[in-house]
C-alpha cells in the first residue's frame, strides 16, 4: 500500500511539475526564433545574442545564416547554453551539395534543412514549379536517407493562380505533386495572408504537410512586421487550427528594427493564449 501510495504521490508531483514548465494553454514548448530576426545583433556578437534570446525564454533557433562561424563553434556556443538548432535553413542552389548540407545541419544538431524560395526572374510559372517539385522530391529522399527532414518555406510568389495549368494555385501543385514521404512545408503565415490566401484553410487543407510555422504579423495597412496579437493575424484561431495538424515548430520572426522590443512582447501574447 505504502509503494502505491508513493506511486502516485511521484505521479502527481511529476504532473504538476510538466504542467508548471509548460509555456502556454495553445503551446506547450515556448516558441524559437529565426536567427534572421536579430540578424544585425548575430553579425556584431554571436555570444552575446545568444545570451540575449536565453534570457527572453527562447531556446529553440532557426539557423539561416552561421554569422562566419563554424558549425562546430555555433554548436559549442549552443550547447553551452542549453539551447538548440532544430532547422537549418540554406538557399536553394547550395542542395546541389547535400552532402555538405546534410554534414553541417548534424554538426548543428539539427532535424529539419529548408529553403526559402524557387528561383525566378519574373514571376513563378509552370516550368518553374514542375521543375521545383522534381528537385525537392530529390532533396528530400536525400535527406531522409541521413535521417533529416527537408521542407520548403513558403513566401508570396507561389501563392498565385495556377490557370490553364492547374485548377488551383502554384503552392497547391507543390503541395500535391511533392512526395509526402520527403517533402514537407514551413508555413510563414503573413506570406500566406498578403497574396489573399488563409493560413488556416490550408492548414485544414493539408494538415500532415506543414511541419514547421513561421509566426509574423504586420497592419493591413502594410509596413514593418509587429508584435503578435497587435496586427491582423487571430493567433488564437491560429494556433488551435495548428495543434491539431503535424506542425512541430513554431518560430517567431520579426523583420522589424524594433526586435528587441517586439520578440518579448510577441511572446507575452502567445503565452497568454
Amino acid at each position: 500500500m505504502k509503494k502505491i501510495l508513493f506511486c502516485l504521490m511521484l505521479c502527481s508531483i511529476l504532473g504538476q511539475s510538466s504542467f508548471a514548465q509548460r509555456f502556454g494553454k495553445l503551446l506547450k514548448e515556448a516558441p524559437g526564433v529565426v536567427s534572421y530576426t536579430f540578424r544585425d545583433a548575430f553579425s556584431q556578437d554571436v555570444p552575446g545574442t545568444l545570451d540575449m534570446i536565453k534570457a527572453m525564454g527562447i531556446t529553440n533557433i532557426e539557423f539561416s545564416s552561421l554569422f562566419k562561424l563554424s558549425a562546430e563553434r555555433m554548436r559549442t556556443l549552443l550547447d553551452e547554453r542549453g539551447m538548440r538548432c532544430s532547422t537549418y535553413g540554406v538557399g536553394y542552389d547550395a542542395m546541389n551539395n547535400t552532402e555538405n548540407v546534410i554534414k553541417t545541419a548534424k554538426i548543428l544538431g539539427a532535424e529539419f534543412v529548408r529553403i526559402p524560395s524557387i528561383p525566378h526572374k519574373d514571376a513563378i510559372d509552370s516550368n518553374i514549379i514542375k521543375k521545383a517539385v522534381v528537385d525537392f522530391n530529390v532533396f528530400g529522399k536525400k535527406l531522409k536517407e541521413s535521417g533529416l527532414s527537408f521542407c520548403y518555406h513558403n513566401h508570396g510568389p507561389e501563392f498565385v493562380p495556377g490557370g490553364a495549368f492547374f485548377k488551383e494555385s502554384l503552392f497547391d501543385y507543390l503541395v500535391q505533386k511533392t512526395d509526402p514521404k520527403y517533402v514537407s512545408f514551413e508555413m510563414d503565415v503573413l506570406w500566406v495572408l498578403v497574396p489573399g490566401y488563409n493560413p488556416i484553410e490550408y492548414l485544414n487543407k493539408y494538415p500532415k504537410r506543414f511541419k514547421l510555422m513561421h509566426l509574423k504579423d504586420r497592419p493591413k495597412s502594410g509596413g514593418e512586421n509587429v508584435a503578435l496579437g497587435t496586427g491582423q493575424i487571430d493567433m488564437n484561431d491560429l494556433l488551435k487550427t495548428a495543434k491539431k495538424t503535424a506542425v512541430r515548430y513554431f518560430y517567431i520572426e520579426d523583420e522589424s528594427k524594433g526586435v528587441k522590443q517586439q520578440v518579448p512582447k510577441s511572446l507575452a501574447h502567445l503565452k497568454s493564449l
